[in-house]
C-alpha cells in the first residue's frame, strides 16, 4: 500500500512539474512573439513614414531595411550606434523607431571648419536632423577614421550597425573601428556589417567598392568579436562585381551616366553582404 501511495505521489508530482514547464514555455514563447511583432511593428511604421522620401523608399527593395534590422535583433528600447550615418538614409528608419523608448548615436565625422568631404558631410547631416522632429533625439558624436573614436559611451550601446562604409576606411580603418564598437558595446552586444561583397577568387583591385567576407569575419574576430552568423537577405545574384566604375558603376550612383544605364538599372543595387557579430558576455 505505502508503494501504491508512493508511486501515485511521485506521478502526481511528475505531472505538475510537467505542467508547470510548459507553462513556462508557452510563456516564454508568447513573449518572444510579442517582442517580435513589437519590434516589426516599430520598424515597418518608421519605413512608411511620410518623412521619408519616395526616392528613398523606392531603395528598400535592395536594402530591406526591416528584414536586416531584425536579423541584427533590433529593439526600440535599445541604444543604438549607426556609423557615418551620410545621408540618414537609415537614420530615417532607426530615429523614430528608437523615439521615447531606446537611443540613436550618429557616430559621423566631425566638422573641422575646413571645406572638405567630412565638414561638409556633417554639416548636412545636422541639416536634416534639424528638419524634422523624428529627429529630435538623435544624439551626434565625432568619428574620426583610422583614428580611436569613442563612437558612444563606453559599454553603453546594445548594437553597433555600419551600412556599406567598410570600403571606404581600408584594413587599417576596420581594424580600428572594430575596436571602436567592442569598447562602445554592452557585453552581449551586437555589431551588425552590411557591406559590397567581394566574389570569392576575384582580386580587389578588379572590383573596386567591394570587401571579402572572409577577410571581414577575421578582423571582426581579432578584435574581440564572436561571429554569430550570415544572412543572405540584401544578396544579388545579378550583380557580379566587376564593373568599369567599380560598385559606384550600379545605381544609385550610375558612374556611367547614359551609358549602359537600362543594363546596370537591371542588374540593381549591389550583391552585399550582412554579418552579425557579438560582443562576449
Amino acid at each position: 500500500m505505502t508503494k501504491l501511495k508512493s508511486l501515485q505521489s511521485f506521478i502526481t508530482s511528475t505531472i505538475v512539474a510537467s505542467t508547470l514547464s510548459l507553462s513556462a514555455l508557452g510563456s516564454v514563447s508568447l513573449y518572444a512573439h510579442e517582442h517580435h511583432d513589437h519590434s516589426s511593428k516599430a520598424l515597418e511604421q518608421s519605413v512608411s513614414g511620410e518623412h521619408r522620401s519616395a526616392k528613398n523608399k523606392a531603395r528598400d527593395q535592395y536594402r530591406h531595411p526591416v528584414e536586416t534590422l531584425k536579423f541584427f535583433g533590433f529593439s526600440p528600447e535599445m541604444t543604438v550606434v549607426e556609423i557615418t550615418p551620410g545621408g540618414g538614409w537609415y537614420t530615417e528608419i532607426l530615429a523614430p523607431a528608437l523615439k521615447g523608448k531606446g537611443k540613436l548615436y550618429g557616430a559621423h565625422y566631425p566638422d573641422t571648419g575646413e571645406d572638405n568631404y567630412y565638414s561638409n558631410s556633417r554639416k548636412k547631416l545636422e541639416k536634416k536632423l534639424a528638419s524634422n522632429i523624428v529627429f529630435s533625439e538623435v544624439v551626434l558624436t565625432d568619428f574620426v577614421p583610422r583614428k580611436q573614436s569613442e563612437l558612444a559611451p563606453q559599454g553603453s550601446a546594445d548594437l553597433v550597425l555600419t551600412f556599406r562604409n567598410l570600403h571606404n576606411w581600408k584594413d587599417a580603418g576596420v581594424e580600428q573601428v572594430f575596436k571602436d564598437a567592442y569598447s562602445a558595446l554592452k557585453p552581449g552586444g551586437v555589431l551588425g556589417v552590411v557591406e559590397h561583397r567581394l566574389p570569392a577568387g576575384i582580386a580587389p583591385e578588379k572590383a573596386k567598392g567591394y570587401v571579402s567576407e572572409a577577410n571581414t569575419i577575421k578582423q571582426a574576430k581579432a578584435a574581440g568579436f564572436r561571429f554569430a552568423g550570415a544572412s543572405e537577405i540584401n544578396a544579388n545574384a545579378k550583380d557580379m562585381a566587376q564593373h568599369p566604375k567599380g560598385v559606384w558603376t550600379l545605381p544609385p550612383s550610375l558612374r556611367l551616366g547614359e551609358t549602359d544605364r537600362a543594363k546596370y538599372l537591371a542588374i540593381g543595387e549591389s550583391d552585399r553582404m550582412t554579418l552579425k557579430f557579438v560582443k562576449p558576455e
